[in-house]
């Protein structure tokens, strides 16, 4: 009997152990594609995290700064409201007096001239 030819029990064995073999190396490589396939989609995963976080973290830093510029424009806008209320007031305390300065010298200058005018 010759140890090649089909039909013979050792050929056929190697040929299921052949056939086998390509079968498991097929197996393996497509492990190793769905595993890569998996790895690189765990990573844009990850990475889409990742950026979530990072702009999460930068949207709350803005707005942290954001509020501290308000705070900072409403105090601002509170002093330069009292420096202006202030200053109204003495402008009108001013005007009082030098309003009041100009009548006493109206009325003197009436008063005079009714008395030249009299006498």
């Amino acid at each position: 009997m010759e140890k090649n030819k089909p039909g013979n029990d050792a050929f056929d064995a190697i040929e299921k152990i052949k056939k086998a073999e390509e079968k498991a190396q097929e197996i393996i490589r497509e492990a190793r594609e769905k595993t890569a396939s998996q790895i690189v989609q765990d990573a844009h995963e990850d990475a889409e995290k990742i950026k979530t976080q990072f702009l999460t973290e930068a949207k709350n830093k803005a707005d942290g700064i954001k509020k501290e510029i308000i705070d900072r424009a409403k105090i601002e806008r509170k002093r330069i409201e009292k420096e202006s209320e202030e200053e109204i007031s003495h402008l009108q305390q001013k005007t009082l007096s030098r309003m009041s300065d100009a009548v006493e010298k109206t009325r003197k200058i009436v008063e005079e001239s009714l008395q030249k005018g009299a006498l």
